[in-house]
């Protein structure tokens, strides 16, 4: 058995989009899809999945506003951490600060709670409570793969500047909860290239070692 990955790089601000699929049972999950929702439509077509979870590991515009259109053509169960359910409220009002259109949420929410675990087909992912960039930040874990959203990048942290952000929040969630796992742990963000906790552990100059001494 196997998680099979295929990354969609989509919308004017290269959102990373992660369909993750059971290669025995081909069901899949969709993670995080703020634009065109009918690139992952078709990849899902394509490949002959079926969608089981739509998931969210937060709910500013770029990664939440196309789930409900995703949903509508795929099917699928929507999970959000409850405490960004402030932010999937105010979509359209998230996304005309930055000229962006209007957008509808899905109107049935599961709330993910940290500890949580999913089932996809063969396969479970853990949620991972992760404030800071946002109140209800989540990280999905399976084995050496841990999918981030904005919460870490290749050299960098997600912004805190935004409602509900906090930076002690966002280097403690880092720190406690992504930092202890093994150095090859495959950390897969909301943007930008992949990277490994073991890198930024020693080399992010927000949250790595070398920032403690600064």
């Amino acid at each position: 058995m196997a998680l099979i990955q295929t990354v969609l790089h989509l919308g004017p601000l290269d959102n990373d989009t992660y369909v993750l699929a059971c290669s025995e049972t081909r069901e899949a999950a969709v993670i995080d899809v703020g634009f065109e929702p009918e690139r992952v439509i078709e990849t899902i077509r394509r490949h002959d999945l079926t969608v089981k979870l739509l998931l969210n590991t937060h709910a500013h515009y770029d990664h939440a506003a196309a789930m409900r259109a995703v949903q509508e053509a795929l099917g699928g169960e929507y999970w959000l951490h409850p405490g960004d359910r402030f932010l999937l409220e105010r979509l359209t009002e998230q996304g005309a600060a930055f000229g962006f259109p209007a957008a509808r949420a899905p109107e049935v929410v599961g709330d993910l709670a940290d500890g949580q675990k999913l089932l996809l087909g063969r396969e479970t992912l853990e949620v991972l409570h992760t404030p800071g960039h946002s109140p209800g930040g989540v990280c999905f874990h399976r084995g050496g793969a841990v999918w981030v959203g904005d919460t870490l990048f290749a050299g960098s942290i997600g912004r805190t500047d935004l409602p509900g952000g906090s930076f002690e929040e966002l280097e403690r969630s880092i720190r406690t909860r992504l930092f202890p796992m093994d150095d090859a742990v495959r950390v897969h963000p909301g943007h930008g290239p992949e990277t490994t906790i073991g890198q930024e552990r020693r080399h992010n100059p927000f949250v790595g070692e070398g920032a403690r001494l600064a």
